[in-house]
């Protein structure tokens, strides 16, 4: 009953304490097999003005009436926030602290992705890029895969080979340093970029058959992480929400300007895990997943939160 719901507010520490990659990887997979039936609704993030030059405020939400949650996202200034509702009249849930878990949660949909697009027995990964959201990319196709060699490539020598030696150690998987993003892509069976960059840093001749490919770091009319050459060869194209896709994935809003893309063509990434649309049909094939980092995900996993947090006693009660 509604008057006996226990409102929690959960710290950015109590939801790194309760949250790995397995449960994130449960719960999306979980959450896109409901979203092919019809059961989850999604609406596209906006980004609110605060001025020019200023920040902008980002928000994002979506229902899952068959599990009872509804929920948004909102942040500003890397300050992100989910607010976890009851579909059945209960209100409030909790307010949890979502830096650390859309990080993971990230990493997690193209872990989805890999799971089931990329070769069963793919084995190597090349990786653009060695931010903060490429750990969780790289640890989440490993925990789908059993990946053996991985090659990294970003612009500072510093930071790729710091991430080699701190990934290696993680994931107990032989991680090295490669000196350009051709060396990173070359002979690999998962290549995945994830960047800011305004210009595509996976090219049409970086494109091998039997790729599958994790674009996870545009999500601006603004940048391009593939060029359209890139885009062309694939045989597949999937992404986690079509509408969100279409305003914020630069490098496929480009092919579609210039005629090389067409969004009809388009497969919504969870069409593939429900079984209704086959991804590859051969070894050779060529797929590509657009990650846009979208609500339905954010509300699959803080709803596993909210429920493990009142099985274990974290979280501060909310009056």
């Amino acid at each position: 009953m509604p008057n006996t719901v226990k409102r929690l507010y959960i710290t950015e520490a109590e939801v790194n304490e309760m949250l790995d990659m397995n449960l994130a990887l449960e719960a999306l997979d979980e959450v896109f097999k409901a979203r092919s039936a019809g059961e989850v609704r999604n609406e596209p993030r906006r980004r609110l003005s605060t001025g020019e030059g200023k920040m902008s405020l980002n928000f994002m939400a979506a229902t899952w009436p068959e599990k009872g949650w509804a929920g948004h996202k909102s942040y500003a200034a890397g300050d992100f926030r989910v607010m976890l509702f009851g579909t059945n009249g209960e209100g409030l849930l909790a307010v949890l602290g979502a830096g650390r878990m859309g990080q993971v949660r990230t990493g997690a949909a193209s872990g989805i992705a890999t799971r089931y697009m990329a070769r069963e027995n793919s084995s190597t990964v090349g990786i653009i890029g060695s931010g903060y959201q490429a750990q969780t990319q790289l640890e989440a196709v490993c925990a789908v895969r059993d990946i053996k060699d991985v090659k990294v490539f970003s612009r500072t020598t510093e930071k790729r080979e710091r991430f080699a030696s701190v990934m290696s150690e993680r994931l107990g998987v032989n991680v090295v340093a490669v000196d350009s993003k051709e060396t990173a892509a070359e002979g690999m069976d998962v290549l995945i970029a994830v960047t800011s960059s305004v210009e595509p840093v996976i090219t049409g001749d970086m494109v091998e058959p039997g790729m599958h490919i994790n674009a996870a770091g545009n999500n601006s009319w603004m940048k391009r992480e593939l060029d359209t050459a890139a885009i062309v060869k694939a045989d597949l194209v999937a992404c986690d929400d079509i509408d969100q896709t279409k305003i914020e994935c630069g490098e496929l809003m480009r092919a579609v300007e210039v005629g090389r893309f067409s969004w009809e063509s388009m497969v919504r990434l969870d069409r593939i895990v429900a079984g209704l649309r086959t991804a590859r049909y051969s070894d050779d094939d060529i797929t590509l997943f657009e990650s846009q980092g979208v609500a339905f995900e954010d509300l699959a996993v803080c709803g596993r939160l909210y429920e493990m947090a009142l099985e274990r006693g974290i979280g501060t009660e909310l009056g």
